[in-house]
């Protein structure tokens, strides 16, 4: 039998920043007391989005993410990717 489809975000994946981001996003969503469905309806974008993004499961794309940031007055700060010794 496989293993379960619905878990908790893994925070040692490769991707821990999307679980945080999803995480502050749930908290803004919930403290503005709008539903996903809404939160969705107002960024323009699908509910099943919203989850994902706040559940840091499935792929979401910047776009989507950038407007639901926007809906919740949020900013989004770019961040500095440095190439390491290694790969040069």
């Amino acid at each position: 039998m496989g293993h379960p489809r619905r878990s908790a975000p893994n925070r040692s994946s490769p991707m821990p920043e999307i679980a945080r981001i999803g995480e502050k996003f749930a908290e803004r969503r919930v403290q503005l007391r709008l539903t996903q469905q809404t939160l969705a309806d107002l960024a323009g974008v699908s509910r099943s989005s919203v989850q994902a993004l706040e559940y840091g499961t499935g792929s979401v794309k910047l776009a989507s993410v950038v407007e639901i940031a926007d809906v919740l007055g949020l900013r989004l700060q770019p961040m500095t990717i440095a190439e390491t010794e290694s790969h040069r």
